[in-house]
């Protein structure tokens, strides 16, 4: 059965996936649902003077701003219908999480299945509503205050409650409009389709990153020499994370021979694989979507608040200890309890114990669970320390020369890890499309036999 299936994999070409029509209606739907999400990212909110917002966004784009305005794919810098991107519906997605673990009628609509896991998600969507209308008043209040240049000229041609209303209204439907559109991708396209609006609002402002960072090259601001050491640190970090994200430990499963009629089956073995990183880049995008909500309503109003907002929003600063404290133990426990939602190891040993198979030398049942909770912990310290040095150490690198943030570790690893889950699928999907192929033409043969 490997054998066959490494063949097929081996097989996979263009020819494959011309005849794969299902395949070739979901990457087209995917990639329309993409441009549709580029095209929203040019769209400014009404009531605002986009020059003058440019200007004053240059001149704080430094900051914590920079890395909002990465993972919304430049439109937090432009200000426009989809400012806010996904951010409050994953900060919600996190938040219903977390409440589902803990709170009892949450915990016995997880125990529900289905329908139970259907009215998660619909809480969820009325958290994301509420953030992102919080969020949205946050941002028309900041735009009215600190969004001024040195002349005193606002970025806000008319400032009041209808701007303020109308902004709320406006960046809220964005994020509304983006969440319908991600689960529609990942339901009728390729990939996860939150992980995918994220992945191409980076990759999409990464050419006007590169060209920025050679012009300031050319004009003397940076060193040659930094530029050259900057991309060598990238295709090292890229190299490292490919590497990282492929590392797996194969745990042996032996299933015990048994009779079955006149002949013996079983006696086999195969092999449980548990990856290093086996939270992917969710850990991450949690992380990051966590922070920056608290973080950028304080940015946003420090210049009008108390002094010790201002202070506040010193310390959480792009490159800050305090912020990047923050930023590595929210890596660290979103590792930890991403693993733990999608991997049981106690239904795990179960699942194993009816199939008859064990792991030589541990004893089916507590002793196997014990045993791959134990190995899970090992792989996931392991993977949260890598998290956290991809993370943070470009990062600290980068914030000392003032770079775009789409050279740090944390654009890097989601443009990476995206694209090799989206890889997969595709294989996957090209796969079962050749195997309905051999069933078709083995039930056609058995026809004319």
């Amino acid at each position: 059965m490997v054998s066959a299936v490494e063949q097929l994999a081996a097989n996979i070409n263009l020819g494959a996936l011309r005849k794969a029509s299902e395949l070739k209606k979901r990457l087209w739907f995917t990639l329309g649902a993409l441009i549709i999400y580029r095209l929203g990212t040019y769209i400014p909110i009404p009531g605002i003077d986009p020059l003058i917002f440019g200007d004053i966004f240059a001149s704080q784009a430094g900051g914590i701003f920079g890395m909002y305005n990465m993972f919304a794919g430049g439109a937090f810098g432009r200000m426009t219908i989809f400012a806010l991107n996904v951010i409050p519906y994953i900060s919600a997605a996190i938040i219903m999480q977390l409440m589902s673990r803990t709170i009892p009628t949450l915990v016995e609509l997880r125990k529900e299945g289905e329908p139970g896991r259907k009215k998660i998600n619909q809480y969820t969507r009325y958290g994301t509503v509420i953030l992102a209308s919080l969020q949205a008043f946050g941002i028309a209040v900041g735009l009215e205050t600190s969004f001024t240049t040195t002349a005193g000229q606002s970025a806000v041609i008319d400032p009041g409650m209808f701007f303020r209303l109308s902004t709320v209204i406006t960046l809220t439907g964005g994020t509304i409009f983006l969440m319908w559109l991600g689960e529609q991708i990942t339901s009728r396209g390729v990939g996860n389709g939150i992980s995918l609006i994220i992945f191409s609002g980076i990759v999409a402002e990464l050419p006007s990153a590169i060209y920025n960072t050679l012009e300031l090259a050319r004009l003397g601001s940076l060193n040659i020499g930094l530029v050259g050491f900057l991309i060598l640190m990238v295709m090292v970090v890229i190299v490292f994370i490919v590497f990282v994200e492929r590392a797996q430990r194969r745990i042996l499963v032996q299933y015990p021979k048994r009779q079955m009629g006149q002949r013996m089956v079983g006696g086999e073995s195969s092999h449980l694989p548990l990856k290093l990183n086996s939270a992917g880049v969710i850990p991450l995008i949690f992380a990051s979507s966590i922070l920056l909500l608290p973080i950028t309503a304080i940015g946003v109003n420090a210049g009008q608040g108390p002094q010790w907002l201002s202070m506040l929003a010193g310390y959480l600063g792009r490159g800050q200890p305090v912020y990047m404290l923050l930023y590595a133990a929210a890596i660290i426990f979103f590792t930890f309890f991403y693993v733990s939602y999608v991997f049981n190891p106690t239904e795990t040993a179960d699942n194993l114990k009816k199939q008859g198979g064990f792991i030589p030398g541990i004893r089916p049942g507590r002793n196997t669970a014990e045993y791959l909770d134990y190995v899970l912990t090992r792989l996931t310290v392991a993977g949260a320390c890598y998290l956290t040095a991809v993370a943070l150490l470009p990062e600290l690198l980068i914030s000392q020369w003032a770079l775009p943030f789409y050279f740090g570790g944390t654009s890097l690893l989601i443009v990476v890890t995206v694209t090799l889950d989206t890889v997969g699928q595709i294989q996957a999907h090209l796969l079962a499309h050749q195997y309905e192929g051999l069933i078709k033409k083995s039930k056609l043969r058995g026809r004319r036999g």
